[in-house]
Parts: structure tokens; sequence; C-alpha cells
């Protein structure tokens, strides 16, 4: 297990490459503005932890996102679907775990699972899958793009 620093939100991440694949982990601590009047995490902020963490967990293999799309001629990454599963309330003062792992890849397309914890406990599930895409030359409009193997071999 190795710690690096990722960007200004995140105290450190931990990057674990076992058996399966590999999973990052940034620790966030949330902030008054994070919340709602119930002093709760107002959940569309966990979404945008999620986003975020899928870009440092590229950044945590050496290739940033930005790298990425100019590296292979894309646009970026869309959400096709997502689903979550919220057991537990955050709140401000708290520090919470995302974890980030790829759990699947396709042609195409690949599929995330992030859990955020509370210590030991997980607060939240969430799933997503999204889809590599690029700008067709010939019409401009946006295309699904194959995901590269040597991509792919980062997460493995």
């Amino acid at each position: 297990m190795k710690s690096c620093m990722v960007g200004p939100l995140i105290a450190h991440m931990k990057i674990d490459k076992g058996p399966e694949m590999l999973v990052s982990r940034r620790n966030i601590e949330i902030e008054w503005g994070d919340c709602d009047p119930a002093d709760i995490v107002y959940f569309p902020n966990y979404f945008a932890w999620f986003d975020s963490g899928l870009m440092h967990h590229f950044a945590s293999v050496g290739l940033p996102k930005k790298e990425l799309l100019a590296k292979y001629g894309l646009t970026g990454w869309p959400l096709l679907e997502t689903k979550a599963r919220f057991m537990k309330p955050s709140t401000y003062g708290e520090t919470v775990v995302v974890e980030t792992e790829i759990v699947k890849f396709g042609r195409t397309s690949f599929d995330i699972e992030y859990r955020l914890k509370r210590g030991e406990e997980t607060a939240i599930e969430c799933s997503e899958r999204r889809v590599l895409v690029g700008r067709d030359p010939d019409t401009g409009k946006l295309k699904p793009f194959p995901i590269p193997e040597e991509v792919k071999a980062l997460f493995a």
C-alpha cells in the first residue's frame, strides 16, 4: 500500500493493488457548506465526490484524465447509468473515505463501484457505468471509442 497527494481537497490517497482490481481511497473532510438544513450532506455532493474519485483513480496509475483525453483523442467519459444506496448520513466535521474501483471493462464502457466509509462502516454504495467518447472526424458528433488495452492493464 502506498500513499500520495493528489489535488487540494485530498488529505491523502492510499492505493491497494491486490488480486482484484485496483482500489484507491480519498479522505474527504466534510464542511458546513456540503450540508443541507438538516445538517447532513446534501446528496448531490456525494456524486461530485464520486466523480472526482474517478479522476483521481486514473491519476493514481499515472494517467490523469486530461492526459488520457489528449493521448487518445477523446472528449470524455459520460455517465450512462448510476445507482446508489444511502445507508448512513454524514455531517460537517466528519472525515469520510471514498473508495473507487473499476470492476469491469467492456469494449467502450467501464463499470465503477464506490464505497463511502465512515470509519469501518460503509455509509453509501454507488455503482456507475461510463463510456469513453470522442468526436467522429467526419460528422463531429460524439461516438463511443474503444478502451485501449494498455489503459485496462493499468487497473488489473
